[in-house]
Formats: C-alpha cells, structure tokens, sequence
C-alpha cells in the first residue's frame, strides 16, 4: 500500500503518462517537450567510468553505436576482470520523466559474475562520475534494473530497483533489500521493451514498463552497502537523493539502447510566462520569461 502522503503525488505522476498525443483547449498548455538524450550518432554528450579505470577511458570500446543505437559489447575484452562500466549523461537531473527502449541480447560474459547474466540497467540520482574514484565498482546512485527470462521458464521480473550505496522506502519503511522485484511480466532475450522511469527529486519515483506502472517507492537517499572503494566524503548516509546523473550500464552482458530522451518536470510555473508549461510539477522561477 502506498501512504497516503503521497496520493496527491501520484495523481500527479499517473496523469503525466498519458500527455503524448492528447489535446487539450487550455490556452498557454502546449505539447510536452521530450528532449533526445542519444543524437544516434556519437557519444559527445556522454562520460563514461569503469572499474580500474580512470573516468573516461574505455579501452576495449564497450560502449559504441552501431545503427542509431548505442551498444554495450565486450568483443574487445581479453577478460572481464569485474570492469563493470557506466555511460553517464552530461549534466543531473531532478524532477523528470525519462524514457528509453533496451534489448538484452548476444552472449553473456561467462567469466563475469553470474548474476550478471541477462542483466543490465540504467541508474538514476548517481554521483557525478567526476567524482567516483579509479577503484571504486559501482557509482552511489539508485538503478532501474533491466532482467530478461532465462531457459529455465522461471518469471524474472524487469524494472527492479537496486541500491548500490542507497536506500530507499518502500511501503512505508527504509528496506533493507539491496533490490526490489517489481511485478513486470517476463520478458525474453532479444526482445525491445520500453522503461520508463518517472522521478520527483527526493519524493517519489516510479517504473514502468511498457506501459504498466510496475513498482513506486519514495526518498532515494545515501545509505546501504553494495558499491566499495568510494570517497567517504561523498557517502553521507542518510542524504536524501533530490538530483543526480544517469547512466546507462555494462556489467558482462551484452545489451541495445536506443530512443533515450527526457521530459523535464521542473521550470516556470507561472501561466503569465511565455515558456510556462502546464505538466511542470517543480517550480523554477530563474526558467521564467
């Protein structure tokens, strides 16, 4: 059950998924702007950071595009040495709705860890990867987590959420679980699905996929285990999460990303101005002209 502190929120966050293609006679209501995150050409606006390298460097090319996608491979690597990797969008985010579509595909890494098999994700309210050290595993943030089934028939649910270096509350209570299975259906390899991730700074968040709102907790903030070798300067426990960076992951699995883009929540929200935007749910008024 979802408190009901956050009733009112919801509402909010329910109605935002259905403005693409609806008409409204509201006078200053224009269309949602989606911004492109991928150009499906280079990764100019991208950083990437992984494990026993300094940010920046990717050495056996593990993020590319090929075909409009961007792409995560391992052909290049002469072993997998745990050098999970992240692919970090410019500049933070606070109040958004973000979407994309991926496909698990390809041969698993089988010297990486075998959790990893058909796995990936895309994390959300990360660190600035600036500031993740060489040796640090994974970036303090919260993840989208992105499963396809496995041969054995069994349900695997995808649209989880995972904390490295994070927690967040769920039903009403900080949980202790690293992830959190949402109730997507299966999914099989080689299969395009789309997540979409709507997040309202350090309040609530929710997943969905292809369509179905699949799994909503609240107050992302600093905390729990998992990511190691970090700056203690940046783990303050018990910070709450209102921004951070995304970032699209490798971790010895071979995945597609493609139609990343942005919807931001937060600007002028006064209807006077000529870029006020009706579905705007944080207020900023330096974004007023």
């Amino acid at each position: 059950m979802i408190a009901k502190s956050h009733f009112a929120t919801i509402l909010f966050v329910l109605s935002i998924t259905c403005f693409t293609g609806c008409v409204t006679a509201q006078k200053n209501t224009k269309a949602p702007e989606w911004t492109p995150l991928f150009n499906g050409k280079d990764l100019n606006d991208w950083t990437v950071k992984i494990y026993h390298h300094e940010v920046g460097q990717d050495p056996s090319n593990t993020f590319r595009v090929e075909d409009g996608m961007i792409k995560v491979r391992y052909d290049k690597y002469d072993k997998f040495n745990q050098q999970y990797g992240h692919l970090f969008y410019k500049q933070p985010f606070s109040y958004y709705h973000l979407r994309f579509e991926y496909r698990i595909t390809g041969e698993w890494r089988k010297d990486a860890p075998s959790y990893t098999i058909r796995n990936s994700g895309v994390m959300f309210h990360s660190q600035d990867p600036k500031t993740i050290l060489k040796e640090q595993d994974w970036p303090i943030s919260v993840e989208f987590q992105l499963l396809s089934g496995l041969d054995d028939g069994k349900p695997r649910s995808t649209g989880n959420m995972c904390s490295p270096g994070t927690d967040v509350v769920y039903k009403g209570r900080i949980d202790p679980r690293h992830c959190i299975e949402s109730a997507s259906k299966t999914y099989p390899v080689d299969q395009w699905v789309k997540g979409e991730i709507i997040v309202l700074g350090d309040s609530l968040v929710t997943h969905i996929i292809n369509g179905d709102t699949v799994l909503q907790y609240s107050k992302p903030q600093i905390g729990g285990g998992v990511a190691n070798n970090f700056d203690p300067a940046i783990k303050k426990d018990g910070k709450l999460l209102s921004e951070g960076f995304i970032a699209l992951q490798s971790e010895g699995q071979p995945v597609d990303f493609r139609n990343v883009e942005i919807l931001d929540l937060e600007g002028c929200m006064d209807p006077k101005s000529k870029n006020y935007r009706s579905y705007y749910i944080k207020s900023n008024p330096s974004k007023c002209k």
